[in-house]
């Protein structure tokens, strides 16, 4: 979901920001929008290092042993309604020379309450939270006119935006870490909002094809929102060869119903059909289908216009003719 967060900040900020600031800039204040929408994600880089304490023989599969491994600490630290604000004054700070030391300050304290209620793992991935947001500021400070104020804003949109789109996969988010570990029976007595993750169908296959329809939405709303900001037309960046996506309801025989623990196979196979948005670069002897194809927009928008057709085409496939 890590594309959706960036896409919903981004969709907002803009929509908002195009209220009152010329085009370029809303698009900007977007940009960064999502950019902050990404960095509490930046807690599976544990996963990266927690592998080969779990599994040191390397008998285990990968993938399950990469979930277990970023679940330690995924949704939690970074995820945090508490931590977030907190985090993105800091971060606007950090884009301020009278607001640097301030920043550091702040930003410290974070990585001491971290450490403090999640020991040395908590505050190490803590700390790579706020470099990282660190680094988002002082980009957004050298390549646009934001200032402190705004950026404030986009942080708090992106930071906040991002803990409610992980409601349907996995494990649901700490929305009040740390104060979740201190209060009486510590974080199994104190679930939070949600004890569980959202289902949206009691078929495992259909709640992964619901799921994959919500990112996909998150990605048409935030293309909308660009093409009505830059003033174009969704039909003139939209080409016909999207179609080819209905050619996707095949693999509902030809291979596994992929399910949110099982999905891999699904996931590549589908997202690759979105090579069609730039087939007349690998195949540039082929005839041009729109007049605005040389635009990127125009490739983006045809690969996820055949994508969603694939979905779309999938989904009526398992539900009309189910296996066995």
């Amino acid at each position: 979901m890590m594309v959706g967060h960036a896409m919903v900040a981004f969709a907002l900020g803009t929509a908002v920001a195009a209220r009152r600031w010329p085009a370029e800039r809303a698009l900007a204040f977007g940009v960064v929008a999502g950019a902050f929408a990404t960095i509490p994600d930046v807690d599976m880089l544990y996963a990266a290092f927690g592998l080969a304490q779990l599994d040191p023989t390397g008998a285990r599969a990968f993938p399950e042993l990469f979930w277990e491994t970023s679940n330690v600490v995924h949704r939690s630290i970074t995820h945090s309604l508490v931590v977030g604000p907190i985090a993105a004054v800091g971060f606007a700070w950090a884009a301020s020379n009278r607001g640097r030391m301030a920043a550091a300050l702040v930003l410290s304290g974070l990585v001491a309450l971290a450490f403090l209620a999640s020991d040395l793992l908590g505050g190490a991935v803590m700390l790579a939270f706020l470099l990282a947001g660190v680094a988002v500021s002082l980009a957004a400070d050298r390549w646009t006119d934001l200032g402190a104020r705004d950026l404030l804003v986009a942080g708090l949109l992106g930071l906040l935006s991002h803990p409610f789109g992980d409601v349907f996969t996995g494990a649901p988010p700490r929305l009040f870490y740390p104060l979740d570990e201190w209060l009486p029976g510590g974080v199994a007595a104190n679930p939070g909002m949600l004890a569980d993750r959202v289902v949206l169908s009691a078929d495992p296959t259909l709640n992964l094809l619901a799921v994959f329809g919500v990112e996909l939405a998150t990605i048409w709303f935030a293309g909308l929102v660009y093409l009505h900001v830059t003033d174009r037309g969704v039909f003139a960046h939209l080409d016909a060869r999207a179609a080819v996506g209905v050619a996707y309801a095949i693999a509902v025989v030809a291979m596994p119903a992929p399910t949110l623990q099982v999905s891999y196979h699904f996931v590549f196979t589908i997202l690759a059909l979105a090579i069609v948005g730039v087939a007349p670069r690998l195949l540039p002897s082929r005839p041009l289908l729109s007049a605005e194809w040389h635009e990127t927009i125009t490739w983006g928008m045809t690969g996820l216009g055949a994508v969603s057709i694939a979905a779309v085409s999938y989904a009526l496939a398992y539900v009309l003719f189910p296996a066995g």
